[in-house]
């Protein structure tokens, strides 16, 4: 059992790395749920977007795999939420944060590929948040 000293010493890392969790599980749960819900809008939006790029082949399936992977990092992100705030543990946290970081790290490469620069550039601090969030919850491990 921690002692209230401990317990008033770690209580700031709890906090954030809750925080964190939260914020990337609604970040990217949204996300990719509005994907799942308007697919149709957003198949067309993809294949716009991909059009003059080497990839306009494979819009289909990339829109898939970013779908799959944010709907996948929400998930795990609110789940490591709970997990930090009942438990103090940060694994899934962790592991929930480094899918995010994949995530950003995915949507930015495809935004400098079609030199989407001001798109790119809008994702740093996501990009930033996420590596940060990885150093956050896996603190304590």
């Amino acid at each position: 059992m921690l002692s209230l000293a401990a317990l008033m010493n770690s209580l700031p890392l709890w906090v954030a790395q809750t925080l964190a969790s939260a914020f990337l599980a609604i970040l990217f749960l949204q996300s990719g749920l509005d994907k799942v819900f308007d697919w149709k809008g957003n198949k067309e939006y993809i294949g716009g977007y991909f059009a003059k790029s080497p990839l306009a082949r494979f819009s289909t399936f990339l829109l898939l795999n970013i779908t799959v992977l944010e709907v996948l990092a929400g998930i795990v992100c609110a789940a490591g939420c709970l997990t930090v705030l009942l438990t103090r543990s940060s694994t899934i946290a962790f592991a929930g944060a480094a899918l995010a970081g994949l995530n950003v790290v995915s949507l930015f490469f495809g935004q400098r590929l079609v030199k989407d620069y001001a798109g790119a550039s809008g994702m740093v601090p996501y990009g930033v948040f996420a590596i940060g969030s990885v150093l956050l919850q896996g603190y304590n491990l």
